[in-house]
């Protein structure tokens, strides 16, 4: 699963790595096996290693039955942060998801999960 992270329009590059790592932590609190920041492909010659990291950006690997926890992860942590969007990007499938709660956004997750593999989660947020 890859993780991008947009920020508003005052974010900078330092602001989002920083971003990305604290994401990386809560991250990682999860059952996953990996979070890793997002390499960028081939360092030009004469680069810094940094420079090949892609802004803002983690792969993570995990099990499927983890796929929920991370993305209820992230729907709730951009809540209060400077960060736009997350796009979680799966296979062939992305979602994009804003720091706002709506039915709609809960919806597209939900669409996004069961392509996935991962049952609905209960209305009232109980196990049945």
């Amino acid at each position: 699963m890859h993780l991008v992270l947009a920020g508003g329009r005052d974010s900078d590059q330092e602001e989002l790595d920083a971003l990305a790592l604290q994401l990386r932590e809560r991250l990682l609190e999860l059952d996953v096996d990996r979070v890793e920041l997002n390499r960028s492909g081939d360092i030009p010659a004469g680069a810094k290693p940094a420079d090949a990291i892609a802004v803002g950006a983690l792969v993570v690997t995990a099990a499927p039955f983890v796929l929920r926890s991370a993305v209820d992860l992230v729907r709730t942590w951009i809540e209060n942060r400077p960060v736009r969007t997350v796009s979680i990007t799966l296979g062939e499938d992305s979602l994009e998801m804003e720091a706002v709660s709506s039915a709609d956004q809960q919806r597209l997750i939900e669409a996004f999960l069961a392509a996935h593999g991962q049952e609905p989660e209960p209305a009232d947020g109980q196990d049945a």
